[in-house]
């Protein structure tokens, strides 16, 4: 399956950042394997202390910046191999009320399906498509109404042994964004994306290869801009190298990084390019204890009026340890700095840049094989970005989940 590295985070609003963790939490990882369908349940609770993201000066929204809600999720999923074709099915059905922003209640919907196919020895792939329907974040414009985002993604890749030790790939995906608020239609959009290359794959485990992308990205409603109706479509190319290093049983390295160049179809933001890409990298100390780590260099959509993207830098370590045979406990740090380069607005800064830290612990009781109870703790706090609006802000979150599989 192709990795989609340009995709917005969903986790920067604090309703999407909190119900994701709760989602996550109801799908049953715990399933056996000889099992073909699962039905799962699960109901949530989350506090939010700065619920859009409002400006640590700012009163709130009716003097009021906190609020909670609840969740129930229910869901089945299907996974089967027939010979040697794997079809994955999965489909979800979330219910989330708010306790004092009641405008913002909502029926989230989840579903995505994927073939994995292989013919013979040396020709494999996958097919498959995904939809995704929930509340948007609301770190970058200022509202209080109810903005749901569906998100679309569909996506075949295939690859070729050719030889023991090279591989030939290629890939397409297409991803569509909509928006449920009038205001923010602005943002809906398709993004393309073809790519290709080759792997040299030695019989150690490792690999390095290089890899040919374009990506296309077309909004579809014009903006207006001081009476002129703008389009801000973009085409992306990048060549990278894309490396899996098992540097040791207990060290894994990989990662895609190289050159890419953003144009604008219109004339409107700046063309830019330089290093682009992702490194992530897992060590696994002892068998109960784990540690990842990542650095990237980005450009990403952004949410926002005047700005159409960012280019992004960030860092994050996170851990994983399970304590007993039935609790386990998780916990990362990441921090990430925007510089908007997709600037609209003639007169707007065009050095402007935000710095976001991110800090989680979640701790996770499974009692018995089939029911999961889960706890989280998320702090965020974003310095800079004035212009914007939302500014700097601080918020912390909290929420406790538990889900069953019948």
């Amino acid at each position: 399956m192709p990795s989609h590295p340009h995709r917005p985070r969903l986790a920067r609003g604090a309703a999407a950042l909190a119900l994701a963790l709760g989602a996550s939490a109801a799908t049953p990882a715990w399933a056996g394997p000889s099992d073909a369908l699962h039905v799962y349940g699960g109901l949530g609770y989350f506090h939010d202390d700065n619920l859009f993201r409002l400006d640590d000066a700012a009163p709130g929204y009716d003097n009021q910046r906190s609020d909670s809600a609840r969740q129930s999720v229910a869901g089945v999923i299907f996974d089967k191999t027939y010979s040697r074709q794997r079809i994955q099915l999965q489909g979800k059905l979330s219910k989330v009320s708010y306790s004092h922003f009641e405008q913002l209640d909502y029926d989230g919907k989840d579903f995505q399906g994927t073939w994995n196919w292989q013919l013979g020895n040396h020709l494999d792939g996958s097919l498959g498509a995904t939809y995704s329907q929930s509340l948007a974040p609301y770190t970058d414009f200022q509202s209080r109404e109810r903005n749901l985002r569906v998100q679309r993604h569909e996506f075949v890749d295939a690859g070729w042994r050719m030889h023991p030790s090279w591989r030939v790939r290629g890939a397409a995906s297409r991803d569509k964004f909509t928006y449920e608020l009038l205001t923010q239609r602005y943002n809906n959009r398709t993004q393309d994306v073809v790519e290709t290359g080759v792997d040299y794959l030695p019989r150690s485990g490792s690999s390095v290869g290089l890899v040919a992308r374009r990506l296309s990205g077309k909004y579809l409603n014009r903006r207006i801009i001081g009476g002129q109706e703008r389009n801000d479509d973009y085409e992306q190319d990048e060549v990278k190298a894309r490396v899996l290093w098992r540097a040791t049983p207990m060290v894994t390295v990989q990662g895609q990084a190289g050159y890419a160049k953003r144009t604008n179809v219109k004339a409107g933001p700046r063309d830019v390019g330089g290093f682009n890409g992702r490194v992530t990298a897992d060590y696994t100390p002892r068998q109960k204890l784990r540690f990842n780590t990542a650095l990237w260099r980005e450009f990403a959509a952004i949410d926002n009026y005047y700005y159409t993207f960012s280019l992004n830098r960030g860092a994050s370590l996170g851990a994983s340890w399970d304590a007993m045979a039935k609790v386990r406990f998780d916990a990362s740090l990441s921090v990430e700095q925007r510089a908007y380069e997709g600037r609209l607005l003639p007169n707007s800064p065009g050095d402007l840049s935000d710095t976001s830290r991110t800090a989680t612990f979640g701790a996770t009781w499974v009692p018995v094989e089939t029911v999961q109870f889960s706890t989280s703790f998320i702090h965020q706090e974003r310095n800079g970005a004035q212009f914007l609006g939302n500014g700097s802000f601080k918020a912390n979150t909290v929420s406790v989940n538990a889900n069953a599989q019948f």
